[in-house]
């Protein structure tokens, strides 16, 4: 997945872009005066086939739309972040997704990652949560949560097909 901002992001977004790329082995990339087909081509010509711009409210990550390499929108969340300067000990290899919430499914088609009940490894835990719709977690094969999180406050578009 090629990962992108809205224009002119703050320092907060940019890093929540880095780190997401790094934790779901996706491709940053700085968007500059990029407009959204030159941004689908980018993907395309980097061998990512799904594309996620986050946007942002008063300099911080708040919305997370995912489309498709043919400009399709699959997925939009408002978000809020929960970001550490911690190095992440989380290597995306073999990562996969375990999911509560069948809202959210559709992140392994998105990421383009195995759908599991239970993981072993380095995965994507998506659950339930008190205060918010969901909350994205990353764990390691430690079985340690790392401090950046996705709190999804609601789910603003699925695709059905």
């Amino acid at each position: 997945m090629l990962i992108s901002t809205s224009r002119k992001p703050s320092q907060n977004t940019r890093k929540f872009c880095k780190i997401l790329a790094r934790v779901t082995d996706s491709t940053p990339v700085n968007r500059g005066k990029m407009n959204m087909r030159e941004l689908l081509l980018k993907a395309l010509e980097v061998d990512e086939y799904n594309l996620a711009i986050v946007n942002e409210v008063k300099g911080n990550p708040s919305r997370v739309s995912f489309y498709s390499n043919k400009g399709e929108l699959l997925l939009t969340i408002i978000v809020g972040v929960t970001m550490d300067n911690e190095k992440t000990n989380f290597a995306p290899s073999r990562l996969k997704i375990v999911s509560q919430v069948r809202e959210l499914d559709i992140l392994s088609d998105i990421l383009d990652l195995d759908l599991v009940h239970k993981a072993e490894d380095n995965y994507i835990l998506v659950s339930e949560s008190d205060d918010s719709l969901a909350r994205i977690r990353f764990v390691n094969k430690f079985g340690e949560k790392l401090k950046f999180q996705i709190n999804v406050k609601k789910v603003l578009e699925v695709s059905n097909d």
